[in-house]
């Protein structure tokens, strides 16, 4: 069972050589002083897009000839994602000579529907005992006025608690054939290769007490969320990032608001302490408030960060729309490698286009690669489902969410995701 150091896509050879780690303690890293930051931790661009250094954290499995993975569709678009993704994965399978039984069960609104829980207990036992856990997305506007513990996201919470899985795996990494899809100028966005570390079962999400409350005297009521962070939890989290980054440019930007809260102060002095452990990476610390500014303003400034749940939550997706849409990126979630990992796309459920053959799957795709290469041990697989989407991308195939206006002047149509999926299937048997 594992170790702490696998894989994913870097982008980047790493050319260090005799570094030595700098904490900027109390300090804010503006613009200014993370361009003028030493560059002596060097790193080289590789020819060919995205095939280089791989990083990261927790393996949990052994590669085997036949491998179960519980199947979460969810909800909105999820059915016909994870449906795309099930058909590339056991294409794959096939071809390297491994199968994958699938077991599907409900989870977030579908469990609702038909249980009356987002969460049913048997849905997680489920995942406990497969070698992987494939979840494509939850919720939507049906369940919203439900009360917070039966709403679809507590089935989500639940998982991650459930499962253990502390850490969140967010890359943000740009594709050459998608500059112009993105929001941003393309000078901009051109080479931008970012991992979002996110802490998972901390923060405001879990923190205790929390409520909505009457108050008799004011008359009125009142909304109250606990932020509150544990020495070990900023430790462990921690650690994963500078494994991380120690893998990708030997750099890692820590995030927080510690000039105003105090688990933010806590969260510094850790990650400050744990640094010492690591000696070949640089270690920088950053605002909340102005990594957002950076993240659009200069993005290519980051390699690696690491964050709390709440911030996480926000900057990862902020990082993820650099790349030009949310259809494009797979997400890890991973424990301490004594159980399985969870992967999903990190887009939501979009209940406007459900049903209607217009979601792109290959976010989720990407996370059935990730999670070849982190659960199932089948890097090779993971490869060749990522070389098998950069050939359809070359092809011009698109989905409406990705089809650029130099496409469009081309008289390229976008394609549904059933299509984008045969393409898939197509490019893998070649």
């Amino acid at each position: 069972m594992a170790l702490f150091v696998v894989s994913w896509l870097a982008g980047r050879v790493d050319a260090r050589a005799g570094s030595s780690a700098r904490a900027r303690g109390a300090g804010e890293c503006g613009a200014a002083a993370c361009a003028g930051r030493s560059r002596r931790n060097a790193s080289v661009r590789p020819s060919s897009r995205a095939r280089a250094a791989r990083s990261v954290v927790m393996m949990a499995g052994a590669k085997k000839s036949a491998y179960k993975v519980a199947l979460l569709p969810g909800d909105g678009i999820g059915p016909e994602i994870s449906a795309v993704t099930v058909d590339v994965l056991n294409g794959v399978a096939r071809k390297f000579g491994f199968s994958i039984d699938f077991q599907e069960a409900p989870v977030g609104g579908a469990a609702i529907d038909a249980t009356g829980v987002p969460l049913p207990d048997s849905t997680l036992e489920l995942c406990k005992s497969s070698d992987s856990v494939l979840l494509a997305c939850i919720g939507g506007p049906k369940w919203d006025n439900l009360e917070r513990h039966l709403r679809p996201e507590s089935g989500l919470l639940g998982l991650r608690k459930g499962l253990g899985l502390f850490a969140n795996l967010r890359p943000a990494m740009t594709v050459p054939q998608l500059l112009e899809a993105s929001s941003l100028k393309p000078e901009v966005v051109d080479g931008v290769n970012i991992m979002v570390v996110r802490e998972l079962t901390g923060d405001v999400y879990f923190g205790t007490p929390k409520g909505i409350e009457y108050d008799e005297e004011r008359k009125e009521r009142k909304g109250f969320s606990n932020m509150i962070y544990w020495e070990h939890e900023v430790d462990r989290i921690a650690r994963v990032g500078f494994e991380t980054a120690r893998k990708r440019g030997g750099k890692l930007c820590s995030v927080d608001k510690a000039n105003v809260l105090d688990v933010s102060q806590l969260w510094r002095e850790r990650v400050t302490e744990i640094s010492k452990e690591y000696s070949d990476v640089e270690l920088s610390h950053m605002y909340v408030d102005n990594c957002a500014m950076q993240l659009v303003r200069w993005p290519k400034q980051f390699d690696t960060i690491v964050t709390g749940n709440m911030f996480g939550d926000i900057l990862s997706d902020q990082a993820s729309m650099l790349v030009g849409s949310l259809g494009m990126l797979p997400s890890a979630s991973l424990g301490d490698g004594s159980g399985p990992g969870m992967f999903e796309p990190v887009h939501g459920s979009a209940p406007d286009i459900a049903g209607k053959d217009l979601a792109n799957p290959i976010a989720c795709v990407l996370s059935g690669a990730m999670m070849l290469r982190y659960d199932l041990d089948q890097a090779e697989a993971a490869d060749f489902i990522e070389q098998t989407v950069n050939a359809v991308l070359d092809k011009g195939i698109r989905t409406s969410d990705i089809l650029s206006n130099d496409l469009k002047a081309k008289n390229i149509e976008a394609v549904g995701c059933k299509a984008m999926g045969a393409a898939l299937v197509e490019q893998l048997s070649k």
